[in-house]
């Protein structure tokens, strides 16, 4: 079972891009689904997430320039980003927490990441 965010690429900043995450196992509804980025040199954090029930948490400087949403018929949950800024350059992931371990999506309790995609933002 993976997830495999893509989406990625260079953009001028101000400008948008769409990330996907796709899951290859069952019960993706039942899953809350978190957007990680980690910078060159910087620990991995959390910016956005999503939970079974759609409630959506940003962190950082995510709020009012991101969305998340999920599409649980797809088995795959977006990161929409707006106004680019070049401190958003980052390998972006994505993970899933289940019931189990209490829908947290802590960075520092995920496990299994899967590659990662690379958004860089040009001055």
């Amino acid at each position: 079972v993976q997830l495999q965010a893509s989406g990625g690429g260079l953009v001028q900043a101000g400008g948008s891009l769409r990330l996907s995450c796709v899951y290859s196992g069952s019960a993706f509804s039942r899953l809350a689904i978190g957007w990680y980025r980690q910078a060159p040199g910087q620990q991995r954090e959390i910016v956005a997430g999503i939970s079974v029930g759609d409630s959506t948490n940003y962190y950082r400087s995510a709020a009012g320039r991101f969305t998340i949403s999920r599409d649980n018929a797809k088995n795959t949950a977006y990161l929409q980003m707006h106004n680019l800024k070049p401190e958003d350059t980052a390998v972006y992931y994505c993970n899933a927490a289940n019931e189990r371990e209490g829908w947290d999506l802590d960075v520092d309790g995920m496990r299994n990441w899967g590659k990662g995609t690379q958004v860089t933002v040009s001055s």
